[in-house]
């Protein structure tokens, strides 16, 4: 047997140089053009890897990009976002750095050391002469930072074809854990429409937007329910234009995080059951889950146990945790497709100043996933 720990530890050094390629493109979600260039560049990559590379084009978003290896047929879909959330020009803030085991950049854990484990694995197995268990498609969407709106389709369709979909999220800290779970997403709005009226002359004819919604964020702070993993944070609040007008429009957005499909309509039907307390006011409320959750049940569990199987074959112990972030994971868990999650890079920091990469776990994951694509 290959002992796949060992070439891909002497090739850290060529995938830790894949993310720094990577996190020096700069690609925050909402600039097409930024993103677009991060697409390129994982195209050329896939490319380089003996994928046959499409560019899925987009004209409010950025473009994705769909590699495949192997014939057609049922197979791997592997799940890899290259959008981040920091703006161009963090870089020149924060460059690039690496101290002793640790690699620091934005994006760099979430997730373009994925994408960068993701190619290095097929690489690895193309060089080796090791065949593929089945066919690999990878998606590398542009858009995951901000929902996944334009890329949903795109996934759930390459999903429906795929015999198991591993998504290259980072692992949990502080081990490196796969996600056996994950909470479904919503975002609420609600909007308390009220009465305008001279804040020292007519006070008594106003009807206050903004203290209606006072009301609300208490009742909508009180539906979290942590033993059942419920979570509601009133996270925006907006109204008023003056301080001498009361206000009659008044708007707050909700995240909601569930960990059941069933508590998810629960909270939907709780949010559509919102009434005013002011007489005279009026309630608007939009939104819902846009993620579903990842429950912990057997599309989950099944490919983590045999993921661990795998993993021992090569020293390596795998451990299972929840998270209460979701990723495009939860959407192919959602169809009853076998979905593996948080198959990247160890680190920590997402999203933060800090964010940073294990070096030395680029070449462990490499393996791994090279275990995964020729032994499942």
């Amino acid at each position: 047997m290959i002992d796949l720990v060992s070439y891909f530890a002497e090739r850290q050094g060529t995938i830790l140089d894949m993310v720094r390629q990577m996190v020096a493109v700069e690609s925050p979600s909402l600039d097409k053009p930024a993103v677009d260039r991060m697409a390129e560049l994982v195209a050329h990559m896939a490319r380089q890897a003996g994928g046959r590379v499409t560019r899925e084009r987009r004209a409010d978003r950025g473009d994705h990009v769909v590699a495949r290896w192997g014939g057609d047929g049922t197979g791997f879909l592997v799940l890899s976002h290259i959008d981040t959330v920091f703006p161009v020009g963090t870089l020149a803030e924060r460059p690039w750095r690496v101290e002793g085991n640790l690699a620091y950049g934005p994006g760099a854990y979430d997730t373009k050391s994925g994408a960068a484990i993701t190619l290095s694995a097929l690489s690895g197995l193309s060089d080796l002469g090791v065949a593929l268990k089945y066919p690999v498609t990878v998606v590398f969407n542009s858009d995951e930072e901000i929902g996944t709106q334009s890329s949903r389709a795109l996934i759930e369709e390459e999903a429906a074809k795929a015999h198991v979909v591993l998504v290259m999220e980072p692992g949990e800290p502080p081990d490196g854990a796969l996600k056996i779970w994950r909470k479904g997403v919503g975002i609420f709005t609600v909007t308390a429409l009220g009465r305008s009226a001279h804040a020292g002359a007519d006070h008594e004819k106003g009807i206050n937007a903004i203290e209606e919604l006072a009301h609300q964020i208490l009742k909508i702070q009180a539906l979290t329910d942590y033993e059942l993993g419920t979570t509601t944070s009133v996270d925006v609040v907006q109204g008023g234009q003056r301080t001498n007008v009361i206000p009659d429009r008044a708007q707050l957005q909700v995240d909601v995080r569930v960990r059941t499909k069933a508590e998810g309509e629960r909270m939907t039907a709780a949010f559509n059951s919102l009434r005013p307390v002011l007489p005279g006011a009026r309630l608007v409320v939009g939104g819902g889950v846009n993620r579903p959750p990842m429950e912990d049940n057997a599309v989950t569990r099944e490919p983590f146990n045999r993921a661990r199987e795998i993993a021992a074959e090569l020293g390596m112990e795998l451990a299972g945790r929840g998270t209460g972030g979701g990723s495009d994971g939860n959407f192919t868990a959602a169809l009853s497709v076998s979905t593996l999650d948080g198959l990247g890079a160890e680190g920590d920091g997402a999203h933060t100043d800090g964010e940073h990469i294990v070096i030395d776990s680029l070449p462990r994951r490499a393996a791994l996933m090279a275990a995964l694509l020729s032994r499942w």
